[in-house]
C-alpha cells in the first residue's frame, strides 16, 4: 500500500479509534444512496465491526470506481460482524416525503443487520428512538471508515436493483443513469411517461405525467 494511501485510511478511521478509546466495541456505520433520482428506492446500509476494516481504496462510494466497489463490497462483507440492508419504495417516497423514507430505509437497515451496535456512525443524520449512542458526520461517507463502507454496500445493492429494473424495462436506461435525471432519462420520461418505479412526487415526473 502507498504511504499517502496509508495515511488516508489512517485519517479515515479517526472517528472510530475516537469511539473505541472511549469503551466503545461494536460500531456501526450507516449510509445511504438514492435520495436525488427520479426512480427506484432510496436504499440504505449498516455495517457493523469490533475491528477497522483497513481497506485501502475504502471511500464515499461517489469517488470508487464500480468495479473497485464490487471488490470492497466483497471484502466489507468478509471483515464486518454484521451487515443490514433497508430500502423506502418509490410509493412510500411519495407517501412519506424522501427525507422521511430515508430514514425508514436507515432503521430498516438497522434492524435487518440483526445485531446492535455500542455506537452508530451515520452519514449527516441521527435516528430518533434508538437505545445506542449515535454521531452525525457531515460528509461522513468521506471522512469515515465505517460510513463509507455502508455507502459501498448500499450503492452496489442499489445499482443491481437498477440494473434489474432495466431488463424489466429497457425503455429509460435505468442501467445507465440509475434513476437520476439526466438528458436521457428526462427525454425517456417525456416520451413514455413514468414508470410503476418513477416517484410521481418528484416535479419532473409529476411534469412527464402531465404532459
Amino acid at each position: 500500500m502507498r504511504e499517502g494511501e496509508a495515511l488516508r485510511l489512517l485519517r479515515l478511521h479517526r472517528p472510530e479509534r475516537i469511539a473505541r478509546r472511549a469503551g466503545f466495541r461494536l460500531l456501526g456505520g450507516i449510509d445511504e444512496v438514492g435520495r436525488g433520482p427520479l426512480a427506484g428506492p432510496v436504499v440504505a446500509a449498516c455495517v457493523i465491526s469490533s475491528r477497522p476494516l483497513l481497506l485501502p481504496y475504502l471511500n464515499d462510494s461517489k469517488r470508487v470506481t464500480p468495479a473497485r466497489r464490487e471488490t470492497l463490497a466483497t471484502h466489507i462483507r468478509e471483515r464486518a460482524e454484521a451487515i443490514g440492508i433497508g430500502a423506502a419504495t418509490p410509493a412510500e417516497i411519495d407517501e412519506l416525503n424522501i427525507l422521511q423514507a430515508t430514514y425508514l430505509a436507515m432503521r430498516r437497515a438497522l434492524e435487518a443487520a440483526g445485531t446492535k451496535p455500542d455506537y452508530l456512525l451515520l452519514d449527516a443524520v441521527t435516528l430518533d428512538g434508538l437505545e445506542c449512542p449515535q454521531q452525525a458526520i457531515i460528509k461522513g461517507d468521506a471522512l469515515c471508515a465505517i460510513i463509507a463502507a455502508a455507502s459501498i454496500i448500499a450503492k452496489v445493492h442499489r445499482d443491481a436493483l437498477l440494473q434489474a429494473m432495466d431488463v424489466e424495462d429497457p425503455r429509460y436506461g435505468y442501467a445507465v443513469h440509475k434513476g437520476y435525471p439526466t438528458p436521457a432519462h428526462l427525454a425517456a420520461l417525456a416520451t413514455y411517461g413514468p414508470s410503476p418505479h418513477h416517484r410521481m412526487s418528484f416535479a419532473p415526473v409529476r411534469r412527464a405525467q402531465h404532459a
